[in-house]
């Protein structure tokens, strides 16, 4: 039996669903399609339908094993399927499963045919509005990304989703970088970022007709290094700088992930992380449309929201950032039987504090589990399962993958011994967009990625994140550079210098602190302060707390020195 709108097909279904197959089948252009493929199987010597061909995504773990060299931590490599593109892959899991509800959202429920018949639609208003080689995409979280991104991939266009989040000035920025002239939006995403640049065409989603049959623009395959989408983070000039995924980080981190975790067609996944994030993309949007299991969205998190879905759809895995789960753990409403269908919990874009951990697990009876990645893996490198739970690890590496651990002089580190994480593997990115010394600087001379954060891997090869070399700021699972903050505190006429550090914040990971030192005979006002940084941060990077000190700690050559500051550092009266 079929499944049919959530539910078993019941005998009408299919005296219904069998009366418009025979239908569709007596037309005259399946006839002739139907005629062909007997002459065609006649003229053969191979059978016209043999035995199925053997799945590329397994959900045994047998399939890999890890072994270590040393203090290096290596995962034999499973082959991820490249011959077909992403797109492709996708649209024949779409024609297997018309009828099934793939994706439920905040506005409406889309079947498999749903899905491809309006990335067909959208596709044809992509090939009407531009012909540049990249499209942007700002969405809410919902069954409308996806479709996006697979009307711009059927063009064989380089997809760049926006961060709405961002200030006006860096959006502004990413779209000048990415060089875009249209964007594929909605009404109230306008509304809330602000019209788009000058020249920058809408492609309004809430204005289109996704009724009739779609018309079939030319598909451009795209080949397995081909750019599928740029994903912009902050970069060492405080101005997001774009990240290359190709298609083949993106379908090798898909089976990596799948093979992991043991995902299959039976999950059913809850959504609620943005879909411009790199998990919201790989984790949450093309897992569920390549393997064919439901995804329910809901683009705000509102934790009573997120608890009535999880009643509602039972879903078996979820992700987050551990302030999400903070959140839900102390709804009032929640109840210990709200999560009783989860078997996969899993945490990252921020270190899992231990009250959060503890909360969790005492309020629903469900173990959060850690991960590790980066937007330049794209983004699952390390994945903790439950039946391996231990706590502050990330767990082992993800097939395919290879993981060292690096000290300062270049050697490798024995297990147990802090260095510098790199990273190799199919997931990992070619480099960062017209930014070719970057890119450059971050590879070894064996081609491992640098990712600036420090950890160590034990004896089973688990690895736990020990802190970041990068002064880079993780707040809510968002990279934040401290001179972006520091820039527009020091626009303030009352302010002479600043400096900023993370603080832990049991909601948000990690918060901005800010140390100021004031212009001579200024008086100090930290609510007027706050107030000038909203007029251009985004909310979540305005600081939390603004300490005064009567001069900032210095270098020889008057570098403000941040490590010299704490979260201890008293500020002054």
């Amino acid at each position: 039996m079929y499944p049919a709108s959530g539910r078993f097909e019941t005998g009408a279904d299919l005296t219904r669903r069998r009366a418009s197959s025979n239908a569709v089948r007596s037309s005259p252009r399946s006839r002739a399609r139907i005629a062909a493929f007997w002459s065609r199987a006649k003229a053969s010597s191979q059978p016209p339908i043999g035995p199925r061909p053997p799945i590329s995504i397994g959900r045994s773990r047998k399939m890999w094993k890890g072994r270590r060299d040393g203090g290096e931590f290596r995962i034999s490599p499973v082959s991820s399927d490249t011959s077909m593109d992403l797109h492709d892959r996708i649209r024949r899991r779409l024609r297997r499963l018309p009828l099934f509800e793939l994706v439920i959202d905040d506005f409406r429920r889309w079947r498999g045919f749903g899905i491809r018949y309006a990335a067909a639609h959208v596709a044809a208003a992509i090939q009407r509005t531009t012909d540049r080689p990249r499209v942007g995409v700002m969405l809410p979280t919902s069954g409308l990304f996806p479709i996006s991104m697979l009307a711009g991939w059927r063009l064989g266009r380089t997809m760049i989703p926006l961060n709405y989040l961002l200030s006006k000035e860096d959006l502004a920025f990413v779209i000048e970088d990415a060089e875009l002239d249209a964007v594929i939006t909605v009404g109230p995403m306008i509304n809330f970022t602000g019209p788009l640049p000058d020249g920058v065409k809408e492609i309004r989603l809430d204005e289109m007709k996704f009724s009739g049959l779609p018309p079939r623009p030319p598909r451009k395959p795209m080949a397995p290094d081909d750019a599928a989408v740029i994903l912009y983070t902050s970069g060492t000039s405080g101005r997001p700088k774009g990240v290359i995924l190709t298609d083949r980080n993106l379908q090798s981190n898909v089976d990596q992930i799948v093979q992991s975790v043991h995902l299959d067609r039976n999950d059913t996944m809850l959504g609620v992380l943005p879909q411009f994030h790199t998990f919201g993309l790989t984790a949450l949007t093309l897992i569920p449309l390549c393997l064919g299991c439901r995804v329910i969205y809901t683009a705000k998190f509102m934790p009573k929201r997120l608890l009535d879905l999880a009643r509602e759809h039972k879903p078996t895995a979820f992700i987050g950032i551990p302030s999400m789960y903070n959140a839900l753990r102390l709804a009032k409403s929640a109840q210990r039987e709200d999560f009783a269908s989860l078997r996969f919990a899993v945490a990252g874009g921020e270190p899992l504090p231990d009250a959060v951990s503890d909360g969790f697990h005492e309020t629903f009876g469900v173990r959060i589990c850690e991960g590790y990645g980066l937007t330049e893996t794209a983004p699952v490198a390390n994945v903790c399962l439950p039946e391996e739970y231990r706590p502050h690890s990330v767990g082992r590496c993800v097939p395919m993958v290879e993981e060292r651990i690096v000290a300062e002089d270049g050697s490798i580190c024995p297990p147990g011994v802090d260095g510098e994480i790199r990273i190799k593997g199919p997931n990992v990115m070619p480099g960062y967009f017209k930014r070719p010394e970057e890119t450059a600087a971050a590879f070894d001379e064996d081609g491992y990625f640098r990712t600036g954060d420090m950890g160590r891997v034990d004896e089973d090869g688990f690895l736990s994140i020990t802190g970041r070399i990068k002064e880079m700021l993780i707040i809510g699972g968002e990279n934040v550079f401290p001179r972006e903050i520091e820039e527009v505190l020091d626009r303030h006429p009352a302010i002479k210098s600043s400096a900023v550090i993370g603080q832990p914040d049991p909601s948000r990971g990690e918060v901005p602190l800010a140390f100021v030192e004031l212009v001579e005979d200024e008086a100090f006002d930290p609510t007027a302060i706050r107030s000038h940084c909203r007029e251009t941060l985004a909310q979540f990077k305005v600081p939390k707390e603004i300490r005064r000190l009567e001069a900032l700690p210095r270098n020889p050559t008057g570098k403000i020195m941040r490590r010299a500051l704490t979260v201890d550092t008293p500020g002054e009266e």
